[in-house]
């Protein structure tokens, strides 16, 4: 096409119908920038933004990283969850308490006699904290003619008595209370502490240790040896 065949731009029509619109569109698509006086996307960019597909595939992708970031989330609670629970292991194999360690409370605070009243029950360690995996141990203060058979009467003090706080059956922390009964969250192990921790409900195979305690010429609670039984799974069992 030469210069003077070349038709002049001024002259051209740009609000005509493009060649092919009908097949494409199904309606004739005007240019909505220049005064054909209709909102429909110029063609170019119907079949890709007007794809049905596409916006399938976009939700698809957001739902996929809504799905990655909730698993995350969860993720990150997982551990911490289980270490309020799981936290036995058999690493350390020597003795807990000795004659004469005091218990002390999560703060290193030694246990004077009139911590605890009749009915409560408080969390306690060794002070000096060998093998600190074995060594949480429940302390609790029931009346003392309130204490039955299985009960060491021998081994409590004042209403006191004290257990390993490691279930017998998996490890688990015997946390949970109903009543007067100890609770393992695990799987709902049950010890009676007026009985010498025995199970009254559950998996566990055996009673919660005893440890054996007495109080000191200073008034605070001291260990007069170790826990009488394996501490946490198997030991006979």
């Amino acid at each position: 096409m030469t210069d003077e065949t070349r038709p002049d731009l001024d002259d051209v029509d740009l609000t005509r119908s493009y060649p092919g619109a009908d097949a494409a569109g199904g309606e004739r698509e005007e240019c909505s920038s220049c005064g054909g006086g209709t909102d429909a996307e110029p063609s170019i960019y119907q079949e890709f933004w007007g794809d049905a597909r596409a916006e399938m595939e976009r939700r698809d992708y957001a739902k996929a990283l809504a799905t990655v970031g909730g698993l995350t989330a969860l993720g990150s609670l997982a551990a911490p969850l289980a270490s309020l629970t799981r936290v036995f292991e058999r690493s350390y194999t020597g003795p807990v308490y000795s004659d004469g360690v005091p218990l002390v409370d999560a703060d290193g605070q030694r246990i004077q006699e009139g911590r605890l009243s009749e009915g409560e029950q408080l969390t306690v360690f060794p002070e000096p904290r060998p093998g600190i995996d074995r060594a949480p141990t429940l302390l609790v203060r029931f009346a003392e003619d309130a204490y039955g058979g299985g009960t060491r009467m021998e081994a409590t003090v004042g209403g006191y008595a004290a257990y390993s706080k490691v279930c017998t059956h998996a490890g688990c922390m015997v946390a949970n209370r109903d009543g007067q009964t100890l609770v393992c969250p695990c799987h709902s192990g049950r010890f009676d502490p007026l009985s010498g921790a025995a199970v009254t409900g559950g998996p566990p195979g055996r009673a919660l240790p005893q440890l054996p305690i007495t109080l000191s010429s200073e008034g605070y609670l001291v260990a007069t040896g170790d826990f009488e039984g394996a501490v946490g799974p198997g030991g006979g069992e």
